[in-house]
């Protein structure tokens, strides 16, 4: 073994690139993954009572997608409504549609409860965190909305604020 050889051995883990990280997924790949989850309740023939739970759940995840932001890029939160869409849904809603639909609805598998049930108690909690995490994106903006209206209130209102009130067309105070 040469010196040159050793050397450039040595040197091949410091100069070797860092390994890749998956990117985050996009907004098109979240809505992407709700399609696909649609597609599968379509293709499986899920009952109505699936299917709206899971477009409630999807029109959320909608609704949320431009306001992630505002629960900041690294929250619990945003991290929570990308891995719903894009994990936990699809999941759920696979691990029932791959089961006999007949089996599924009727057999009780966690005491009194079909994979049905299982599936409408997994949904539930997914869509009203959902629910709660949409609140939590949009509550920004209604603070925001508040805190203008009292500085208006503080700058234009009748409690202390400067009068706007316009004097008369003659010259004199309006209360001449």
């Amino acid at each position: 073994m040469s010196l040159r050889s050793w050397l450039k051995r040595r040197r091949a883990p410091d100069d070797a690139a860092p390994p890749a990280v998956p990117a985050a997924p996009t907004e098109q790949d979240i809505l992407a993954s709700l399609n696909r989850v649609n597609a599968m309740l379509t293709e499986g023939n899920a009952p109505p009572v699936v299917t709206s739970r899971v477009i409630r759940i999807a029109r959320t995840i909608n609704d949320t997608l431009p306001r992630l932001r505002h629960l900041g890029l690294g929250s619990m939160e945003s991290y929570s409504v990308v891995a719903t869409a894009t994990d936990y849904l699809p999941e759920a809603v696979g691990g029932y549609l791959r089961l006999p639909r007949e089996w599924a609805d009727t057999r009780p598998i966690d005491g009194y409860k079909t994979s049905l049930m299982v599936l409408i108690d997994q949904l539930e909690l997914l869509g009203s965190t959902m629910d709660k995490i949409f609140d939590a994106a949009n509550r920004a903006d209604a603070q925001a909305l508040l805190a203008h209206g009292m500085f208006l209130e503080s700058r234009f209102g009748h409690s202390g604020g400067t009068d706007m009130t316009l004097g008369s067309p003659d010259g004199g105070s309006p209360d001449d």
